[in-house]
């Protein structure tokens, strides 16, 4: 049965943080909100916490194409290749927004992911993920809990998020009302930028 915790994201409240990240250290599966859709996420580092969130997802965690959130640009290097200038510069213009960057991973990736050539890294413009992030030390694995084919409140109400959910994860942040728009993807990963999937995002700056 899952917390629902309420968290301002004007100042996330040190306690509450320092709760969430215990969850999460020990396994546990968080819903918490972005600058987009709110996400289901757990700790990088906790393979028990990767397979519940696959099984949930009913997909294999090989082939799960998931996020990174990471508090800042300093993380990037812990899993992704370097990068060039131009393609810092994007990010650096970019983040922290509302953007998925698809980019080349490193051999520093969980055994989970090692297979896979690219990561997709989000730095959010929400102060309780990457306060959530910093706290935990590590990036957090993230899904979009958006349902095509369900009631937008769903997505966007934490109150009836939690009622959706409350049997599947640890907490639900409340953090306010979310967005029902998910994030635009860039795949950075070759020469030039790709638009994966055009999202709240502006793809003007590209």
């Amino acid at each position: 049965m899952a917390e629902l915790i309420k968290i301002y994201p004007e100042n996330p409240n040190p306690k509450e943080i320092k709760r969430v990240v215990d969850v999460l250290r020990k396994g546990g599966l968080i819903i918490y909100p972005t600058d987009t859709v709110y996400g289901l996420g757990c700790d990088i580092t906790n393979t028990r916490a990767l397979e519940k969130i696959a099984r949930i997802k009913g997909v294999k965690l090989a082939k799960a194409n998931w996020s990174f959130i990471c508090a800042d640009l300093s993380n990037l290097s812990d899993y992704v290749r370097q990068i060039d200038t131009s393609t810092f510069k994007i990010l650096k213009r970019a983040l922290p927004g509302p953007y998925t960057f698809i980019l080349p991973g490193n051999n520093n990736l969980p055994k989970e992911f090692k297979k896979k050539k690219t990561v997709g890294i989000r730095i959010p413009d929400n102060s309780i993920a990457r306060t959530l992030v910093e706290a935990l030390g590590n990036p957090i694995v993230s899904t979009s809990i958006r349902d095509e084919d369900e009631l937008l409140e769903y997505t966007t109400d934490p109150e009836l998020i939690f009622e959706k959910w409350e049997n599947l994860v640890d907490i639900v942040i409340d953090g306010g009302y979310g967005d029902n728009v998910a994030s635009t993807v860039i795949d950075l990963s070759e020469d030039e930028p790709i638009i994966v999937r055009e999202g709240k995002g502006s793809i003007d700056i590209f």
